[in-house]
């Protein structure tokens, strides 16, 4: 498994290195837009450009490439997580984490006791109160 993910991730990476470097090569639409002011270009303003060239139709095959590959490694690390057991999401583990930490009567703290908050007494916290309350 981990041999697919690596071979796809290296696929992922080169497509989007080619991608790039196909799209900074390219020539833009509004390139030819200040030729057609001053230099008696016979092309319209923003018409059609005509068939699509080499490197868009490269740039199209790369982008499909990347986002294949993208589905894919989104696929093999989904099932990945879910053969070891640790749960569907990564967001499951810290809460699996502390329901196993409570079974096993391991020390929790109390109920609404937020860890590393710095304890206030209740008479530093009522005038406050009551100078907010004028």
């Amino acid at each position: 498994m981990q041999f697919w993910m690596t071979l796809v991730l290296v696929l992922q990476l080169l497509s989007a290195v080619t991608m790039i470097g196909l799209v900074l090569i390219q020539h833009g639409k509004g390139a030819d837009m200040g030729a057609s002011f001053g230099s008696g270009a016979s092309g319209s303003l923003f018409g059609a450009t005509g068939s699509a060239n080499f490197l868009s139709r490269s740039t199209a095959l790369c982008a499909t490439v990347f986002f294949c590959c993208t589905l894919a490694l989104a696929f093999l690390s989904n099932g990945s997580s879910q053969r070891g057991n640790t749960g569907g999401s990564v967001l499951d583990q810290p809460a699996m984490a502390a329901s196993a930490a409570a079974s096993s009567g391991a020390a929790t703290p109390a109920a609404g006791v937020i860890p590393g908050a710095v304890p206030v007494s209740p008479a530093a916290v009522a005038p406050v109160a009551s100078a907010a309350s004028r």
